[in-house]
């Protein structure tokens, strides 16, 4: 069985577990938190979003919020699992990647946008040890040094991630600024709207792009349809209501983008995997174990 996990940050807006280690671990929940682990030993699997991850020294795994997750290391006898846990409130970093626009975008389709990967396996003499190293390292000080440390650190791994691990998973790397600035306009005009019905013609309209130009360029640029980003988008903000509230389904279904029940549990089910009230359940059962959560997966 799930948790939904209530992340209590020890350093104000993250939590942070570095080489916490254990004979093995079985761990299925979800939490409003981005969560990045990384693995020093262990070998498993994760299961995410329906798809299965082999997990080994060197695995890099990025969950965004709400995202159920089961990491399975079985024991094994003479070896162990060593891991570093980062769990942060998405809205921190975002205040401080203001001054790079290039770098904001890429955060947002981390945190908001779909992934069509999220675990990779990193070389051992790569960069990122030691980007772990130094936040440990940052961490010593008092409050003020902790949380401007944090703050440059997340700069140097969220760069990193651009260059690195998902240069080729997320947006064309070939794509000119003219049409970037397109994508980030659409995806804003998203956020704001996507409660409410809307057509192809009106988000085209408000911003001076024919409806077949802006489906032709987002999906160009994306790898995904304007509709599928909407779905995902109002998958997302339902996942939110239905962990943190106990609304009737009927009414997070009309919430997030005037859908009928039927229609917004099938589109639910098609992409969980589970049905919401499934889902509700499984995030919920186990919360009050979730008061005094383990250190991590």
């Amino acid at each position: 069985m799930a948790s939904f996990e209530r992340i209590d940050y020890e350093f104000g807006a993250f939590s942070y577990n570095y080489k916490y280690r254990t004979d093995a671990s079985r761990y299925y929940h979800a939490h409003a938190g981005i969560e990045l682990l990384y693995v020093y030993e262990g070998e498993g699997e994760v299961m995410l979003e329906g798809r299965h991850y082999p997990l080994r020294a060197g695995t890099l795994l990025w969950v965004q919020p709400y995202q159920l997750h089961l990491v399975d290391v079985p024991f094994r006898s003479g070896a162990g699992y060593a891991r570093t846990n980062l769990t942060f409130d998405p809205h921190a970093p975002a205040v401080g990647l203001a001054p790079f626009p290039g770098l904001r975008r890429f955060y947002d389709r981390l945190w908001k946008g779909h992934l069509p990967q999220q675990a990779f396996a990193l070389p051992a003499d790569g960069p990122l040890p030691g980007i772990l190293e130094d936040m440990r390292q940052a961490l010593l000080g008092d409050a003020a040094e902790r949380e401007e440390g944090f703050g440059l650190i997340m700069l140097r791994l969220l760069h990193y991630l651009q260059q690195g691990p998902f240069r080729e998973s997320l947006l064309n790397a070939n794509a000119s600024p003219r049409s970037l600035q397109h994508i980030e306009n659409i995806t804003e005009w998203v956020e704001r709207h996507f409660r409410r019905p809307f057509r192809l013609e009106e988000i085209a309209a408000e911003l001076f792009l024919s409806p077949y130009h802006l489906s032709h360029l987002f999906k160009a640029s994306t790898g995904m349809t304007l509709s599928d980003h909407i779905m995902l988008r109002r998958i997302r903000e339902a996942c939110s209501l239905l962990a943190a509230t106990s609304k009737p389904i009927r009414e997070i279904a009309a919430e997030v983008g005037g859908l009928s029940s039927s229609y917004f549990c099938q589109m639910f089910k098609r992409h969980k995997g589970v049905t919401p009230e499934n889902y509700r359940r499984t995030v919920r059962d186990t919360r009050g174990s979730a008061d005094t959560p383990p250190a991590g997966p």
